[in-house]
């Protein structure tokens, strides 16, 4: 079993890689509508009630991180004032919200249940009792 930093990114399910996480088209009204289980092999993507809580930690961490660093580059290397840096890393919040939310959970999802190809068909969910969780 490994961990797919691809299928990560490309939001595919973490136990047979083919499977959309999230349903298509994008809609602004609802970014984090996913599928209730894969289309390919079945897994279920909602294994508990509030499983993805743990994607909140995850979605902190990545985005402070992200918007610390380079708010700190402006104003402490190219001089920028805290206000100028601080419009900058709103702006840059803003472009980058949906993403990171989207990431965060597929990050966690794939962190929980690894890629297994002898389980590809299996008919088995992604419950605590599957054996595919950590």
């Amino acid at each position: 079993m490994k961990l797919s930093w691809k299928g990560i990114w490309n939001y595919k399910c973490p136990r047979c890689g083919e499977g959309d996480l999230f349903k298509k088209p994008f809609k602004w009204t609802d970014p984090i509508d996913m599928h209730k289980a894969c289309q390919n092999c079945k897994l279920d993507f909602e294994p508990e009630p509030g499983f993805y809580f743990g994607a909140l930690i995850i979605s902190y961490g990545i985005s402070s991180w992200m918007l610390l660093l380079p708010a700190l580059l402006l104003v402490l290397y190219y001089d920028w004032s805290v206000m100028a840096a601080m419009g900058f890393t709103l702006a840059f919040a803003a472009l980058t919200y949906f993403k990171i939310m989207r990431l965060s959970r597929s990050l966690y999802l794939h962190f929980s249940m690894r890629y297994d190809k002898s389980l590809e068909n299996s008919e088995n969910s992604g419950s605590k009792y599957d054996k595919t969780i950590f």
